[in-house]
């Protein structure tokens, strides 16, 4: 088997509170189906809002708009979904008429609830830096790229911001005050591979092979921790060894990566002093 050099974290759903967890909520509160929002989003493919806002190709305020336009079409998103529980084997529910998400409200809620450290993963990305054996680098999802003085500009047909519309205030709206990858995230890794900085996106393999490259690193030589199983399996066939992270499962997770790198992280700890505190966003 290939040594182990590198571990690779996702941040949303395994260094931080998953934003999943936010749609969730949305659903029950606006009686929609579990788990279509999310459906709707990845049915979408590369040209949804979401993927391109990901790979910084939208700006804020258009993002906002065209995001709610795609989650309210019902035509497509009821198709998507009925296939969904065919995959799923389980009995489709009365699926909705007409929908008209909000999609400033929704990515908010998304955006504050993934604001919060997972403290059990925290500490594990500390302790296997302070070892100096791995490379420790995270492979994210991110909208770093549109976090600009001209993030409001719009430049297609989705509207104009509000008059007022603030980008100092929407970051405050967003729970982005320090930043949307403020330095007590990004200092707890080597490397920070960013989807909006980088012009590519998971699952799309470039992103990783990229990735690797960054950290002098073949794919065979990484651990992928991550909570969807898409991206974990466009990993898989690039020749990383993945671990999914599901909501709470974190603990499970972090033994799952110490039987891999054959090590017992609660052991380390001693004479690390304040590198094992966890950090505040």
């Amino acid at each position: 088997m290939q040594q182990i050099k590198a571990v690779v974290f996702d941040i949303g759903g395994v260094v931080c509170r998953s934003p999943l967890i936010a749609i969730a909520g949305y659903e029950r509160e606006h009686s929609i189906p579990d788990n279509y929002i999310n459906c709707s989003i990845t049915r979408r493919g590369s040209s949804g809002a979401w993927q391109r806002f990901e790979r910084g190709e939208m700006e804020l305020w258009n993002f906002y708009v065209t995001f709610g336009q795609e989650l309210s079409d019902t035509v497509l998103g009821n198709v998507w979904y009925r296939e969904y529980c065919v995959q799923r084997g389980i009995d489709c529910p009365k699926l909705p008429e007409k929908l008209e998400i909000d999609g400033r409200d929704l990515f908010g809620r998304m955006m504050r609830t993934s604001g919060e450290f997972d403290p059990i993963v925290v500490s594990a990305i500390q302790k296997l830096r302070s070892l100096g054996q791995y490379r420790v680098f995270a492979l994210t999802n991110n909208f770093t790229g549109i976090c600009s003085s001209d993030a409001t500009r719009t430049t297609g047909p989705a509207g104009q911001p509000p008059p007022g519309f603030s980008l100092e205030e929407e970051m405050k709206f967003l729970g982005w005050e320090q930043g949307i990858t403020p330095p007590s995230l990004r200092n707890l890794f080597d490397d920070f591979c960013d989807s909006s900085v980088l012009g590519m996106r998971k699952p799309e393999p470039e992103f990783y092979l990229t990735a690797c490259l960054r950290n002098g690193v073949k794919p065979e030589e990484c651990v992928f921790l991550d909570d969807l199983g898409m991206n974990l399996k466009a990993a898989k066939a690039l020749g990383m060894q993945t671990i999914r992270v599901p909501i709470g499962g974190s603990v499970e997770a972090i033994k799952s990566l110490e039987s891999i790198l054959g090590i017992d992280l609660e052991s380390i700890g001693a004479g690390v002093g304040t590198l094992i505190s966890t950090p505040k966003l």
